[in-house]
């Protein structure tokens, strides 16, 4: 058996064991009402930390899998962000520091011609 980082078994051995997890966990967001967060995510399938549902976002059996959860809590808190729901500082920053977005500002430079 191949042992995880840590020299334990792998908390899970393909994408078919964590795939109703997952789905599990959005229903019962859902049923609460309760926004998808990705500690949340990582909590629900008995992860120690999020850093434990990035290792295995690594590897290409759960790669798509965990990356299209992610991309349905990036989804949810754009809606949100977008609709004017909950605290917008806190959905920005859960968005530049789960999901990659940054501010930017493109400034053209031109020269004068003579």
């Amino acid at each position: 058996m191949k042992l995880s980082r840590n020299g334990r078994p792998p908390k899970f051995r393909n994408k078919e064991e964590m795939k109703p997890i997952i789905d599990a966990y959005f229903i019962g967001c859902d049923e609460i009402g309760e926004p998808y967060t990705v500690p949340g995510l990582a909590y629900a399938l008995g992860f120690a930390d999020k850093q434990s549902l990035i290792y295995y976002s690594k590897k290409e059996e759960f790669c798509f899998t965990i990356k299209r959860a992610k991309f349905r809590i990036e989804a949810q808190r754009n809606k949100r962000l977008v609709e004017g729901k909950g605290n917008t500082a806190g959905m920005i920053f859960d968005l530049k520091n789960n999901f990659g977005w940054t501010d930017k500002q493109n400034i053209e430079h031109t020269s004068a011609e003579r």
